[in-house]
């Protein structure tokens, strides 16, 4: 989860990529869009899940808190993203 976060910080879409489950994987990412990443925070740990918040400033200036409950698998003896649920969160929350 937190090397995923860093290549995120970093734009570094391949790595990003790589550690995606190839099912659920989107076959192109743009990570240039401007936004800036600022913080994580995993809220816990239970298995193949993680709860974490990231803070983030968007493109236009505004900060924003990504919460997500997601899930990984273990595919030819490495972790990888097999899929997320967002949930709410409030812009300047942490």
């Amino acid at each position: 989860m937190r090397s995923r976060y860093s290549a995120y910080a970093l734009g570094n879409a391949r790595y990003v990529l790589d550690t995606w489950h190839p099912d659920t994987r989107p076959a192109t990412l743009d990570l240039r869009d401007g936004t800036r990443y600022l913080g994580l925070r995993v809220r816990g740990a239970a298995g193949p899940f993680v709860e974490f918040t990231a803070q983030l400033r968007l493109p236009g200036g505004e900060r924003y808190a990504l919460r997500e409950n997601s899930e990984f698998v273990q595919l030819e003896g490495r972790w990888v993203y097999l899929d997320g649920v967002t949930a709410d969160a409030d812009p300047d929350a942490g």
